[in-house]
């Protein structure tokens, strides 16, 4: 199974694709992509068995394209989205905030 970047059609096995994923926003269930042979974002939301994309329109996420990745499975946790397919696990990590802190501290 090869995954494609959407931007400049190049293909990845898994391993390679899910690598390049980082980023996981919790609260709107997206994860970043950046593909490592063009540097293209995508924001993508991980379901079972697929990837889909699109765009935040109006507070939401309007899917534009799918991809099937039969035998994706996912597991959300508090700070990291676990991506498992073919007895792998990917783990993606929220992005930490750092607070700058002022004269006020």
């Amino acid at each position: 199974m090869m995954i494609p970047c959407l931007a400049c059609e190049s293909r990845f096995p898994p391993d390679d694709y899910f690598r390049a994923c980082h980023d996981y926003n919790r609260s709107r269930d997206l994860v970043a992509w950046t593909c490592p042979r063009c540097g293209n974002r995508d924001e993508i939301r991980v379901f079972p068995g697929e990837l889909a994309f699109g765009y935040v329109r109006q507070g939401r996420y309007d899917v534009q394209d799918r991809i099937r990745v039969p035998g994706m499975r996912r597991r959300r946790h508090d700070l990291r989205l676990e991506i498992c397919l073919d007895g792998k696990v990917w783990r993606i990590r929220t992005r930490e905030l750092h607070l700058v802190c002022g004269a006020a501290c």
